[in-house]
């Protein structure tokens, strides 16, 4: 008899974990954000995918790689402050339907510039720089909007699990369906596949029902940016957080950069195989986005980011030795794996301790320190790979996140306050 209940609860308690793992989607707004992202993202990695190849062919610049990506990259780092503070005052459902718009738009210009044959690369910078200002307004915008899909505020960490792993599954899927199309298509297609996708997060948004919103104070948008600063500089935790999550987006935005030298230079493929290194750092990013889906609390967090950090490091030592698709692909997803963790911990730290009436202008400064760095690092990625090649570039990034690794691990015994 025992045994048979047992084997009874056993799907229960494997249901019960599903549901668990899952349990924002019981909420109507949330469940369509969440369909209309999922649908979109895959169109944005495939554009990503072929901005980059098409840029490669074009110049085989590693520089150029660089600097396309500081391009789209940098705009965000210096608005988001801005358009935290005017997210905060808007109606944010109106800014994300707008920006959707607008992103359909810049991709339905790369498709006619790509397809016509008249692409140059300054049309490439020029197209990146104004997706960077359209994301300078959806990105601190999505994340605060996050807060008022989600009825119990219990659930916000599964709600930005799963929002990540929207993100990480599209990140899986798009890259590998992109390296095909290039391949036997060319790249103006992906432009008009993610150019279309955005119908489908635009009526998602259109869909949704919210009470109507308080109104917001006029005229204090400079103080209330000045008071978020001087929040996150006297909260030593918080201050911690944002400096962690500025560090590995720096290592972890040389993927787009060096991905596309490794396939060629060191693997000998194309862009099939250049999908591939993408797809499996995108499939280790989907099983961290899952295994935090699980969790219930932020308890261990830290400890968990220690670890990454030195799995981080690891990975990247590990890519600059090898030279087999297989063994790569492992490494790559062991690094998505890491970074994702890191910077997903962060955020669901971040907006757990943080004061209610501040977790907006936080998750600006958020945005900014993974925004900010990640163009710096995607810089220096080009510039360094051009000088020493990309398997020594990998290795020194794998050293210096070692040591940041034993870093956290010191400052973590320092304080209690991060013993999570």
């Amino acid at each position: 008899m025992q045994i048979e209940e047992q084997s009874k609860g056993f799907p229960g308690k494997a249901g019960a974990g599903l549901r668990k793992a899952f349990r924002s989607l019981k909420y109507r707004n949330y469940r369509l954000f969440f369909m209309g992202q999922a649908v979109s993202l895959i169109g944005t990695w495939m554009q990503q995918v072929a901005v980059s190849w098409l840029a490669y062919r074009l110049t085989g610049s590693a520089i150029i790689l660089g600097t396309v990506a500081f391009c789209a990259q940098i705009p965000v780092f210096i608005l988001s402050p801005f358009t935290g503070a005017l997210g905060d005052r808007l109606n944010r459902r109106n800014i994300l339907f707008a920006t959707q718009i607008f992103s359909m738009i810049q991709s339905f210009i790369f498709f006619v510039l790509t397809f016509t044959g008249i692409i140059t690369t300054w049309h490439i910078v020029v197209l990146s720089l104004a997706l960077g200002v359209i994301n300078s307004f959806e990105m601190p915008t999505r994340q605060a909007f996050l807060l008022e899909m989600v009825d119990d505020k219990r659930d916000l960490p599964n709600a930005i699990a799963l929002n990540s792993a929207a993100f990480n599954s599209s990140r899986l899927i798009g890259p590998a369906i992109a390296g095909i199309v290039v391949a036997f298509s060319g790249e103006a297609v992906c432009f008009a596949v993610n150019s279309a996708s955005y119908f489908a997060s635009a009526a998602a948004l259109m869909m949704m029902r919210f009470a109507p919103a308080p109104a917001y104070a006029a005229g204090k948008l400079f103080d209330d940016i000045k008071e978020g600063f001087r929040y996150v500089r006297g909260n030593r935790l918080v201050r911690d957080l944002l400096i962690v999550v500025a560090f590995t987006s720096f290592f972890s935005m040389m993927f787009p950069v060096l991905l596309p030298i490794f396939a060629r230079e060191v693997l000998k493929g194309d862009s099939h195989t250049f999908g591939f290194l993408v797809s499996a750092a995108g499939a280790g990013a989907l099983a961290a986005t899952m295994f935090l889906a699980i969790r219930t609390s932020i308890k261990g967090l830290w400890g968990i980011i220690n670890a990454c950090m030195m799995t981080l490091a690891a990975a990247f030592m590990l890519l600059s030795v090898h030279a087999l698709l297989v063994m790569v692909m492992i490494f790559l997803a062991l690094a998505g794996f890491s970074t994702i963790v890191v910077i997903a911990s962060c955020n669901t730290i971040l907006q757990t301790v943080s004061d209610s009436d501040k977790r907006g202008r936080v998750i600006s400064f958020y945005i900014m320190a993974f925004t900010g760095a990640a163009p710096l690092g995607s810089l220096a990625a080009g510039y360094v790979s051009h000088r020493i090649g990309a398997p020594w570039t990998f290795l020194c990034a794998g050293v210096v996140c070692l040591a940041a690794g034993i870093l956290i691990l010191f400052r973590r015994k320092d304080d209690d306050a991060y013993m999570l």
